[in-house]
């Protein structure tokens, strides 16, 4: 195995930006190709693309129980390629791509590995839920690119080889977690994590509290972060995101950044997320969502089997089995080897998942779906990474491999009702549905 980040030399950089663009340029293909199928908005588009057209053409406020950076860039994609399907869905694929390559610098941050981070991204691009999520206009893509974009350049903070570095990777986290937030509030889980993780190092720190036979493989370390002064951190960790959220208003027009009215704005949307009630078809309880439990259908377009020649177009927000379930005894092993081997890329991915779907347990929202799982879900790539890697399963490179091919071709079989490009036949219909709630 290649270790790219024992000595980051020019050869090595190199390497990393030629990967980067590779996984971007393959993945974009993958998410554009007829992703202007269904023809017209659907699901939430119908709420984030009008919102879209307002940055564009001005009027009244639109979807304002959210903050305006994704939709901000939902418009960008419309002003570049026009007001129709490709536009309205281009800057997902856009972000879909840029979360991938977030996760292959994220990886490679954890595992110091080039190898084991194209496995993880390769697993995540397969786990149908960020395919999905790139080819629909919706915010959550966005966030979740930024998210992990800020886990991968908080994540390189404690690597020795970037020591000198370590103010700018803060001050890049406090960036993504600013445009996070800016995004969607579910941000605001990640920046807590973060802030969390710092106070409790700072804590055993400031206890002198240290391990025996300490290792740079290490979760905690007694040296972490040395020379960081309290001014660097109140900077980077709660002035540089609350500015750019600050900032990411002034679209909306200069009225919208007077204190007054950004303030209404934010009691706004706390209103409606925690207020919004009622009943959904699709909606569903947290606990069901690493379990495949209740998915939600976006799009299904058939007013009986015979009206359309036995065929109908379907895009149902199901994630891949063979992750998501395969992933649950990965986060366990990630869990012993935090608290056996005090391994650091077992606690941060530990941590991640389980702030991003722990959250929801206490979030104040009484319609909750499935497709908020996308951020959790995300994690779950190093997390079969560090099982597969990490464990005595890397003696069978074999072992690896099948898995990979039964994540490929499960994701091919699910493809047809994850791109309505794909008709699908009332026996596929059938087929792909494996159990009564996924109906």
């Amino acid at each position: 195995m290649t270790s790219i980040l024992g000595k980051l030399t020019v050869t090595a950089s190199r390497k990393i930006i030629i990967s980067c663009a590779v996984i971007f340029l393959l993945s974009h293909i993958a998410f554009l190709i007829d992703i202007q199928s269904p023809a017209k908005l659907y699901f939430d588009e119908v709420h984030y693309i009008p919102a879209a057209h307002q940055f564009l053409q001005g009027g009244a406020l639109r979807n304002v129980e959210h903050p305006p950076l994704a939709k901000e860039l939902m418009a960008v994609g419309i002003s570049l390629f026009g007001d129709g399907p490709f536009g309205w869905r281009y800057m997902s694929a856009f972000f879909g791509s840029l979360a991938l390559v977030a996760v292959y610098l994220w990886a490679l941050a954890l595992f110091m590995d080039e190898n084991v981070a194209r496995w993880a991204t390769a697993v995540t691009f397969l786990n149908q839920l960020l395919y999905v999520q790139a080819r629909i206009a919706m915010l959550d893509i966005f966030v979740v690119a930024f998210i992990i974009l800020a886990l991968a350049a908080f994540t390189a903070t404690w690597l020795p080889q970037l020591r000198g570095r370590t103010k700018l990777l803060l001050m890049a986290t406090g960036v993504f977690l600013g445009l996070a937030v800016a995004c969607k509030w579910v941000g605001v889980i990640s920046w807590l994590l973060i802030v969390g993780i710092v106070v409790s190092i700072k804590v055993l720190q400031n206890w002198k509290t240290h391990f025996d036979n300490p290792a740079e493989s290490d979760w905690y370390r007694s040296d972490l972060w040395q020379g960081i002064r309290p001014w660097h951190w109140i900077l980077c960790l709660f002035v540089i995101p609350l500015g750019v959220y600050y900032v990411s208003f002034a679209p909306l027009g200069f009225g919208q950044l007077l204190p007054g009215n950004f303030i209404d704005a934010q009691v706004t949307m706390w209103k409606d997320n925690s207020t919004l009630a009622g009943t959904h078809p699709y909606m569903s309880s947290w606990t069901d969502w690493p379990v495949i439990g209740r998915p939600i259908w976006y799009f299904f377009e058939a007013s009986s089997w015979d009206t359309y020649a036995g065929k109908a177009q379907a895009v149902v927000c199901l994630g891949n089995p063979a992750v998501l379930w395969a992933g649950i005894p990965a986060l366990l092993v990630c869990l012993h080897g935090w608290l056996v081997h005090r391994r650091r890329d077992a606690f941060i991915i530990l941590a991640a998942y389980s702030a991003l779907y722990l959250a929801w347990a206490v979030i104040p929202r009484r319609l909750e779906f499935s497709f908020y799982y996308l951020p959790a879900a995300m994690m779950l790539g190093p997390a079969l990474a560090y099982m597969f890697y990490q464990t005595p399963l890397k003696r069978d490179p074999s072992t690896r491999r099948f898995y990979l091919a039964v994540c490929f071709v499960l994701f091919a079989y699910f493809l047809p009702i994850s791109n309505a490009a794909i008709n699908i036949s009332e026996t596929g219909f059938n087929r792909s549905m494996w159990f009564q709630s996924w109906r």
